[in-house]
Formats: structure tokens, C-alpha cells, sequence
């Protein structure tokens, strides 16, 4: 994904033009880089940044809009938001920080487009008990499935369509937690949850997957 941002982005003017830097961007921490943004306005830096998370915040914005085109708009909102680092806190890790950024950019564009809709819980999606085990049902087995069947073509598409059918809720934590791998303390951060939400969340985001699943893949094995 590339970011095609404004020449005249106030943030990344400032390395005086001709100047060489003996640093290696890429191995420099987020909070290294960042410190150079918001100190010496350090225009290697931004990009290093950008290298880093266009995809991922891409990802996740279209995770929650489910518009290619809104989601490169979010994509452009939160490369050029980052004049606003002063706002970050280094307690807290900065792709934390970034994720909520474009979380609620994300957020702010469905309700200006008047899309957003979250009032579906599932918290009364009770197919299994809080130990992930199906009750008063025959249960379908499939974890012994080889990858390759999980990732081909009609596999991806099968998983992908159950994703998107989580409430937005939960499709959200679910991204961030099993996809982008964030820690359930870095996804409670990043949405202003509890982390006894998170879990719960997840847990409930998992098992709706899982029930949505296992007819494909069960009746594949047979």
C-alpha cells in the first residue's frame, strides 16, 4: 500500500535538502524514530514509519469501514495526523497510539457517512460454553486439518466472509489481537476497553468463527 501524501505535509519538511544521514532507519526502534520526527522534523524518519505501518493501518481500517476507498482516505488522515505527535505518551507503545488514531478516524467516518452501526453484541452467542466446548451438539472436528486447506483460495474467502460477519465490535478486537497480534493489554489500550473485555471479546469473537466454520471445513474432511 502506498502513501501518496501531500507535498506540502508540515511534517516532513524538515531535513535541509542535500543533508546525509549515516543512521540506518530500519533498525531504529518506533520511539527512536519518533523522537526524530517531533525533534528534528526528520523526513527519513516519517518514512521509516510509514514503510512500517501504511499496511497495517490500512488493514485495519478497512477491517471496520469495508471500503477500499474509505480506507485509503483513513490510510492519508492518519500519515498526515502525525504532526500531532505530541500527543503521544512513551508509557505506552507508539503502534499502540497509531492504532488508535486510525481506530477512531475509522469510527468518525462511519458516523459521518452514518454507517456505523453497534449495537449487535454477542454476548448472547452461546453455541459453546466458556471453554470453547459445544454443548448438546455432535462436535465437528477439524483441527487436525492440513494448512493447505485452510489457506487456498476458497478457504480464504470462506474465513474472510465469518470475519466479516462479526459485529463491528468484535471484528475490531479480533483484528487486533489475532491478526496484527497486539497483547490483549495493548488491544485494551488501543480501544479504551478493559482488558477483561478484551479477553471476553475475543473468547466470544472466536467461538462465533468457529460455529461459523466448521460446516466447510467439517464436511470437507468426510
Amino acid at each position: 500500500m502506498n502513501v501518496n501524501l501531500p507535498d506540502n505535509t508540515p511534517v516532513i519538511m524538515g531535513r535541509i535538502p542535500g543533508q546525509t544521514s549515516t543512521l540506518n532507519y530500519s533498525d531504529l526502534s518506533d520511539e527512536k524514530l519518533v523522537r526524530l520526527l517531533v525533534e528534528e522534523r526528520d523526513e527519513e524518519a516519517f518514512n521509516e514509519i510509514v514503510n512500517r505501518y501504511a499496511d497495517k493501518i490500512f488493514r485495519l481500517a478497512l477491517r471496520i469501514i469495508r471500503n477500499t476507498h474509505d480506507a485509503e482516505e483513513v490510510l492519508q488522515e492518519v500519515f498526515l495526523s502525525m504532526e500531532k505527535l505530541n500527543t503521544f505518551r512513551e508509557e505506552s507503545k507508539f503502534s499502540t497510539w497509531l492504532y488508535r488514531v486510525a481506530t477512531n478516524a475509522s469510527y468518525m467516518l462511519l458516523r459521518t457517512e452514518r454507517k456505523y452501526k453497534n449495537n449487535v453484541s454477542l454476548e448472547e452467542y452461546i453455541p459453546y460454553n466458556d471453554y470453547g466446548i459445544l454443548e448438546g451438539m455432535k462436535l465437528k472436528d477439524w483441527s487436525n486439518m492440513p494448512d493447505e486447506v485452510f489457506l487456498n483460495h476458497e478457504g480464504m474467502e470462506i474465513i474472510e466472509r465469518a470475519v466479516g460477519e462479526l459485529p463491528l465490535a468484535y471484528r475490531v478486537v479480533f483484528h487486533l489481537r489475532d491478526v496484527e497480534g497486539l497483547t490483549n493489554h495493548e488491544v485494551a489500550n488501543t480501544l479504551g476497553l478493559s482488558v477483561s473485555a478484551v479477553k471476553s471479546r475475543i473468547l466470544r469473537a472466536r467461538l462465533f468463527l468457529r460455529d461459523k466454520l466448521s460446516d466447510y471445513f467439517y464436511e470437507w474432511r468426510k
